[in-house]
């Protein structure tokens, strides 16, 4: 699977700006409308960031967005409105080393602390005992699975709802030859475009905002710290494929099949045969690794018809 020299990739870009003296580049005006819409809270001492809409009137049900590597909460700018027409509370956050939130170093970035972030989030906006949709993609499915395990055995502080994944290893995957060798060219910029089909690149502007997010708050510095979560999912995939094989909460699978992470037929085959009570929406096979940017209408389709069959 490619999902290791990718990440390694994409952590080579802005490692190469340091040495360069590259300085951070200024915030575009849709990041600038995204950041000041948002809020901070404390945890442990440092600021995470987040966004909490109020939107359907009539409506109970709260969604939180959990993003993925090495991007932030703007994956879901695309689909924020729509979700807000349907659900109460639409919130997100930048997980700690990403995005507008804090990003400590020397530091042990780890799932675990992820999921207390997340906790501390709802316990912070009083919701720790409102029942929560998950929609997660890539990184934040590996947490939300930390949170499933703790929601299954009463150690956690999240009541959970429903769980949509999206294009991310589940942990599991990486049994598909996680390791591959290096290969020239790693820290090319177009490198970052490969995880995305062919007709449904990032615009200039969208290549940028993803780049600013990284080098914000020298995020570029504490990558190679976060990148320990490859080795956390293949230490700790017994707990968390269990989470996911054993919990009666449901489980809907949202799928990009032209990703070089998570590669076509195999992913989805090994899914559905470990994960028997999920549903799966598998979008256009042009669709890659970050569906809900490439087809937000599909996707937003897909969770909808998910939410609405329970």
């Amino acid at each position: 699977m490619k999902e290791w020299w990718l990440h390694v990739g994409l952590m080579c870009i802005p490692l190469l700006a340091v040495y360069l003296h590259i300085p951070p580049p200024q915030l575009s005006a849709a990041l600038l409308k995204w950041h000041n819409a948002g809020r901070g809270f404390n945890f442990r001492g440092s600021e995470i960031f987040y966004r909490d809409s109020h939107g359907a009137l009539g409506s109970s049900d709260v969604v939180l967005l959990l993003h993925g590597f090495p991007t932030s909460s703007y994956d879901w700018h695309k689909i924020w409105e729509p979700l807000t027409q349907r659900f109460n509370r639409v919130i997100a956050l930048d997980f700690l080393g990403f995005g507008f939130s804090d990003k400590p170093r020397p530091h042990r970035y780890s799932i675990f602390e992820q999921a207390s972030v997340v906790e501390a989030l709802l316990a912070h906006l009083g919701l720790a005992n409102q029942r929560i949709n998950l929609v997660s993609h890539d990184y934040g499915d590996t947490v939300a699975l930390e949170l499933l395990h703790s929601d299954q055995n009463r150690t956690g502080h999240l009541n959970i709802n429903s769980l949509c994944l999206s294009n991310g290893g589940e942990c599991f995957c990486s049994t598909f030859s996680h390791f591959r060798s290096r290969r020239d060219g790693l820290c090319a910029l177009h490198r970052i475009g490969e995880v995305f089909g062919p007709y449904t690149q990032p615009t200039d502007a969208e290549f940028w905002d993803m780049w600013t997010g990284l080098r914000y708050n020298d995020g570029n510095l504490v990558l190679d710290s976060v990148l320990q979560y490859i080795n956390q999912r293949l230490k700790h995939r017994e707990r968390w494929v269990g989470a996911l094989t054993s919990t009666f909460v449901p489980l809907h699978l949202i799928y990009g099949p032209l990703d070089p992470v998570n590669p076509h037929p195999h992913f989805i085959r090994l899914y559905q045969q470990l994960v028997q009570r999920s549903t799966v929406s598998v979008l256009d096979e042009h669709i890659g690794h970050y569906p809900q940017l490439e087809d937000p209408a599909g996707f937003l389709k897909a969770y909808f018809n998910f939410i609405h069959s329970f």
